[in-house]
């Protein structure tokens, strides 16, 4: 959000449920005029935790998001020592670094997405492991680099390093995995925790791994899908984002699942990664809370 009046300060929250959760965090941005624009709310029975999203307009709050913050950690720590709670300035800019391999289709989606300001973060740089895509990312004014990884997957540890450095030093908000057919190692996945992205050419949690419309093809089903989900160090098993499907018939081959799928995942990629970045996705275990 660009325009000045639609600069909004994201609160989002994660506590055990307990009557009053919602009238405190209410009176507290009532008390110093605060007019929330949106707001949502969900309380999960069999866990017991509750889970809110309001956004507050950032002109009828009297001082700026590092005060709010400060203000609000106590309402927090009377919450409970177990709450978990972000504030969200819309108008500071959020930075994001793509990881690729050869298929170009989710990059060249999200280019055109920042670069016709529908995807409300920068790209900062874009990493992959084969240079393919090294022409269609400048043509954006986003800087490639292109990092060699060995073929023996006991050996790519020095350039994930490397990986790890230049991601690193963006700071970036989301680390989007576009298709990007390496499989992190459990300490990046550590260490982006929260943050990196991956989009599947599946229905999760059906077809994991490579070749997932192979072995749909293979099963004969009538739907094909893609998941955009949370990186952990199980594949492809992170907390799911966004999911949509596609429907196909038995005329179709694997190369008709591939075009269509990759239609899908377009979608799916650049959905989840806006409501990640508008603070939209709350993570409770291997489940999420999406309020989109």
């Amino acid at each position: 959000m660009s325009v000045a009046h639609d600069r909004r300060y994201v609160l989002t929250l994660g506590c055990p449920d307990r009557p009053g959760v919602i009238a405190r965090i209410s009176s507290f941005i009532a008390e110093f005029g605060g007019s929330i624009v949106e707001a949502g709310y969900h309380s999960d029975p069999e866990t017991g935790w509750f889970f809110t999203r309001q956004a507050i307009a950032a002109d009828t709050v009297p001082f700026g998001p590092e005060d709010l913050r400060e203000r609000f950690a106590g309402i927090a720590a009377d919450l409970g020592s177990e709450t978990g709670w972000q504030v969200h300035d819309s108008g500071e800019r959020r930075r994001a670094v793509l990881l690729v391999s050869r298929d170009g289709h989710c990059l060249h989606d999200l280019l055109g997405r920042a670069a016709s300001g529908e995807l409300p973060a920068t790209i900062e740089a874009v990493i992959g492991n084969h240079a393919d895509l090294a022409a269609m990312t400048e043509a954006h004014g986003v800087k490639f680099h292109h990092i060699e990884f060995p073929k023996d997957p006991a050996e790519r540890g020095p350039a994930f390093e490397q990986v790890r450095a230049l991601v690193d030093a963006h700071e970036p908000d989301a680390v989007v995995l576009a298709r990007f057919m390496q499989v992190l190692p459990p300490e990046l996945c550590e260490h982006w925790t929260g943050r990196a992205i991956n989009i599947h050419h599946s229905f999760l949690p059906s077809f994991v791994g490579a070749r997932p419309y192979h072995q749909a093809f293979a099963r004969g089903v009538k739907l094909i899908g893609a998941t955009c989900h949370y990186v952990t160090a199980e594949l492809d098993a992170g907390p799911i984002i966004e999911q949509d499907v596609s429907r196909i018939d038995h005329a179709d081959d694997v190369r008709d699942m591939v075009r269509q799928g990759r239609d899908i995942e377009r979608v799916v990629l650049a959905r989840g990664l806006r409501w990640h970045l508008e603070g939209r996705v709350l993570v409770h275990g291997r489940r999420t809370v999406v309020f989109s």
